[in-house]
């Protein structure tokens, strides 16, 4: 019989496709986790620093499928760069904003903080608010949540390096009196920073 070239050249190609497509397919995402720890060691003249989490997400908030979460990204901000030096007093880390939300096209994230110092006796003597804001946006056919998880990975990035720059240069600012300079040796890790939420009212 007669060989069809036309037929082996077909059922070639249909034995070669998904080959083909698995080769050509997109390998998993890698998000790695932020972290701050490379950045300037700010010290306070206080005996201990502590984390307070007071921000409740609206309906429209997405973070829980961003593959790093602006709450998480602020906690690990206050415990990388955040140092207890003194004997006496104490420093709290507020994060009041901490969003990711959803609009139609455009993905928007926002993040608030506080810095209060408190004297032991529970007097406020000082403080410093550093806000942030960034958007982007995406198109309709992009709007499933494996499309939009690495955009919101990208934003999350780029709110905390402006949150970065600004909350330092806030406590530089309003909380002078408050930071000392001592030497740092290469490799030192800053002691760590106690994490307390706040309670739900009524709790």
């Amino acid at each position: 019989m007669p060989v069809n070239v036309r037929s082996v050249l077909c059922a070639i190609a249909l034995l070669l496709a998904p080959a083909c497509s698995e080769e050509n397919a997109p390998g998993p995402q890698s998000f790695p986790p932020l972290s701050y720890s490379y950045l300037t060691h700010l010290y306070l003249n206080v005996a201990k620093i502590e984390i307070e989490d007071d921000w409740t997400p609206s309906e429209d908030d997405v973070s829980w499928l961003s593959p790093a979460r602006p709450l998480d990204a602020l906690r690990r901000m206050a415990q990388d760069r955040l140092v207890a030096a003194g004997t006496s007093s104490r420093a709290v880390f507020k994060i009041q904003d901490a969003s990711l939300r959803k609009g139609e096209s455009v993905l928007s994230a926002h993040a608030a903080v506080e810095l209060d110092i408190y004297t032991d006796s529970g007097t406020r003597v000082g403080f410093a608010e550093a806000r942030a804001a960034r958007t982007t946006t995406y198109s309709p056919e992009d709007s499933s949540d494996a499309a939009l998880r690495p955009l919101l990975y990208q934003l999350t990035k780029g709110l905390m390096d402006d949150m970065n720059v600004e909350f330092e240069y806030q406590v530089r600012h309003n909380l002078k009196e408050w930071l000392q300079q001592p030497s740092e040796p290469a490799g030192a890790v800053p002691p760590p920073v106690q994490a307390q939420p706040l309670q739900n009212p009524g709790m």
